[in-house]
């Protein structure tokens, strides 16, 4: 039986270890759907719910397995709906081959059913984006389409039109306007010049004080980020996407850094002379030092990403662990470097001690949401992979879930999307089979995509090693984040019509589908919740009962901030009273364990009581 270019498209794929292929069916990829069936499944096709949720599986696969993510779909609507999670791809830099159908050659250009320019669709989102029209365009296009998405760390799409799909494949010729292709591709590395380490070098030994910001990039380059710590002094605080970069066992590392950062975050970067940043593009430079007052080094694998976001005076091109390595020997140990790590490490013992203080002694009706998180924290396994989504869940899992062991986490950094917690957890799920999952989501994520996908976690449930998935909701009946955003940066109350949500027993579906779930409404039974969810032998859903109006409070809360919110709620929120309470309680407990108060900003000392 004669090979077809789906069939070859698949071959290619299993050689250039491809193992798994999240999608959806349509008939715009009825061809390869059938060349599938005559692979015997292989690579594996994993069936989603929804296309955004088979890219954001694919994203998910690629962040924790550290390979390339690949997902399918048909033509029109399925490429439309891939759209989201490609984007999540592409600003977290992330390797995707997404593989979508089309219309028949000869209908193309038609106004044809479910025809869509996809070309002009995917032209901001995708590094590499061609369409096969012969059989010879083949393993070339595919080829290219791997090695963008794994150079570039960005999406690529490979566009294969539904007649094509089934003809006969014939291998490109060496002839004139030909093109053979090769499916090697060789480890490679980028380190800077001599001159730009020395430079470099120059800088961070001219300073006293001096603070590491580490972000994704740096995540092969940890055990060289805590030699540079332990040589200069150096505090290490982290970018979200960067918190598994190295535990926050290590009693130098302050934590995040940002609104969902910590304390001693905040004053690290505050207090610095001298700034390393190791493989990240921290966007919000408000947070960083302020302009004049530290130098700053930049570390950077992208050119084009390199020296963003700050005055940097040298931007180094290169891997982070080459350039680390090479630039260690040329850094001088720092007078009272053992004196600063030993004030780091009080610094973060003060705010623990907060952080227990907010979760236990705030009182709430009827569970403090970040006392959800703390109870979870010493409960995680040390293998953990650990997603989370866009919502004010999120800030509970950057300020209270301590990375320890080989434990791995990610959110959706940049394009901050939500719904893509348990997708993300499924994806992890079948990078690691033998690693249990926890996926953190609020209930508005939960009903805009977790549900649904909680029938493919029921599906493949028995595929996975490990069956353990817990995935823990935060039920609060409200859009609380952007609730929080429109109190503190807009100075506007609660906008009931948008923000109030349907009531939704997450649990007693769970269990609909047969797996385990549990409801929790009090907060002594908290840790007897997540320790059900956790020894179930199966995926399991465990749902929380919290309070609204417990603030997010950043711990460099402004004083404008505070106005804004104060502001809000005076004009008739639904919540004002509690979320007074509340917010000082929160904030009192900062005070009780050695913090400041918010900050002035403008610094002009005026009494704004």
């Amino acid at each position: 039986m004669s090979r077809t270019v789906a069939d070859h498209l698949l071959s290619r794929l299993r050689a250039w270890g491809v193992d798994t292929v999240y999608g959806y069916p349509g008939d715009g990829i009825n061809g390869l759907l059938a060349a599938w069936g005559r692979a015997d499944n292989e690579p594996r096709f994993i069936q989603a719910r929804h296309e955004e949720m088979a890219a954001f599986q694919a994203v998910g696969h690629a962040k924790f397995g550290g390979v390339l993510g690949v997902c399918a779909a048909t033509s029109g609507p399925g490429a439309i709906h891939l759209l989201n999670g490609l984007y999540d791809a592409a600003l977290d830099h992330v390797p995707v081959l997404a593989i979508v159908g089309q219309t028949d050659r000869a209908a193309m250009g038609g106004a044809y059913q479910q025809e869509v320019d996809l070309h002009t669709l995917f032209k901001d989102v995708a590094a590499f984006s061609e369409t096969v029209t012969v059989p010879e365009q083949l393993p070339n296009v595919l080829d290219r389409a791997v090695r963008t998405a794994l150079a570039r760390r960005a999406p690529a799409v490979l566009v294969v039109p539904a007649d094509v799909q089934a003809l006969d494949h014939h291998p490109p010729e060496q002839a004139f306007k030909t093109v053979p292709s090769s499916l090697d591709l060789s480890g490679w590395t980028t380190t800077p010049t001599d001159d730009a380490l020395a430079r470099a070098a120059a800088v961070i030994n001219e300073g006293t004080d001096v603070a590491v910001l580490v972000g994704q990039g740096a995540a092969k380059a940890a055990a060289e980020v805590q030699e540079v710590a332990e040589t200069l002094g150096a505090g290490v605080a982290k970018a979200l996407l960067g918190k598994d970069v190295l535990p926050d066992t290590l009693p130098y590392v302050t934590g995040t850094i940002g609104l969902l950062g910590t304390r001693p975050s905040h004053d690290l970067m505050r207090d610095c002379d001298t700034l390393l940043v190791v493989g990240s593009n921290f966007p919000y430079s408000q947070f960083l030092p302020e302009y004049g007052r530290a130098r700053a080094v930049s570390i950077d694998v992208d050119p084009v990403m390199s020296g963003l976001r700050y005055p940097y005076e040298v931007n180094l091109v290169g891997d982070a662990r080459e350039t680390l390595t090479r630039l260690l020997p040329l850094l001088r140990p720092k007078e009272g470097a053992r004196d600063r790590l030993d004030h780091i490490a009080s610094a973060m013992d003060r705010w623990r001690d907060t952080l227990a203080r907010q979760a236990e002694l705030v009182d709430a009706d009827p569970i403090n949401p970040q006392y959800v998180a703390h109870c979870l924290d010493p409960l995680l396994p040390e293998d953990a992979l650990i997603t989370a989504d866009s919502a004010s869940v999120t800030n509970w899992y950057a300020r209270h879930i301590r990375m320890r062991g080989t434990m791995r986490g990610t959110v959706s950094g940049t394009l901050a999307t939500m719904g893509c917690a348990v997708p993300y957890a499924i994806g992890a799920k079948f990078a690691h089979p033998d690693r249990p999952a926890v996926a953190l989501v609020g209930d508005g994520a939960m009903q805009m995509n977790g549900m649904s996908e909680l029938i493919t976690a029921a599906k493949y449930r028995h595929a996975w090693e490990n069956p353990h998935l817990v995935v823990g909701v935060w039920n609060n009946r409200d859009l609380n984040q952007v609730t929080w955003e429109m109190r503190a940066m807009s100075g506007a109350p609660q906008f009931l019509p948008s923000q109030e949500l349907p009531d939704v027993d997450y649990a007693a579906f769970a269990r609909s589908l047969g797996l385990v779930g549990v409801r929790v409404e009090k907060p002594e039974d908290v840790e007897a919740g997540w320790r059900e969810a956790f020894a179930a032998p199966g995926p399991a859903v465990v749902e929380f009962l919290t309070d609204p109006a417990v603030p997010p409070i950043p711990p460099h809360a402004t004083w404008d901030q505070l106005e804004s919110t104060v502001k809000a709620l005076l004009k008739g929120d639904s919540d004002r009273g509690d979320v007074v309470r509340k917010g000082l309680k929160a904030k009192l407990q900062e005070y009780l364990s050695g913090g400041e108060g918010p900050r002035d900003e403008e610094g002009d000392g005026r009494d704004r009581s």
